[in-house]
């Protein structure tokens, strides 16, 4: 098995409900992969950074997450990320030439409410990361888990294809 290195970002994976507000809020501590990487025999390394919505992610976020990559020494990089701008951040990060395997994923419903489709998608991530053997940048969700440029959010169905 290769060693693998999560980077969380937040969204929509890592919310949940903060009853004072009523409102769902990044889990800055990654509760959810936590969760997932407790019932796995993998030895996980998981690093929490940037903690925000997609919508709030900017390219200094972005900066921070190639820094990030780039003083890592696990060649193989599974990034929990929002949906929304998910495809901004992977080309910014192909953009880096990072000469990495990396894949980004994350969950159109939280983890805290449905651990369905977060178990899911990152599972298929790591299982596709430990197949594969060629650098590049790429998505897994909803199933689909390809290059890029090829997986893109319909967001009139609301899923990846």
């Amino acid at each position: 098995m290769k060693k693998i290195l999560i980077i969380n970002t937040g969204g929509t994976f890592n919310k949940v409900y903060n009853p004072l507000t009523g409102n769902l809020d990044i889990d800055l501590k990654g509760k959810a992969l936590n969760d997932i990487a407790k019932h796995w025999l993998n030895d996980f390394k998981i690093i929490n950074i940037v903690g925000k919505d997609s919508l709030d992610i900017n390219n200094i976020d972005r900066e921070t997450l190639v820094k990030t990559i780039k003083e890592s020494y696990e060649e193989s990089i599974i990034i929990v990320h929002g949906t929304d701008t998910i495809d901004k951040s992977a080309k910014f990060l192909d953009e880096a030439n990072l000469e990495k395997e990396i894949i980004l994923t994350g969950a159109m419903l939280p983890y805290s409410i449905d651990p369905i489709e977060a178990t899911a998608n990152f599972a298929s991530a790591y299982g596709y990361l430990n197949a594969i053997n060629k650098n590049g940048v790429y998505i897994s969700m909803n199933g689909v888990i390809k290059d890029y440029i090829s997986v893109i959010k319909n967001k009139e169905k609301g899923y990846f294809e």
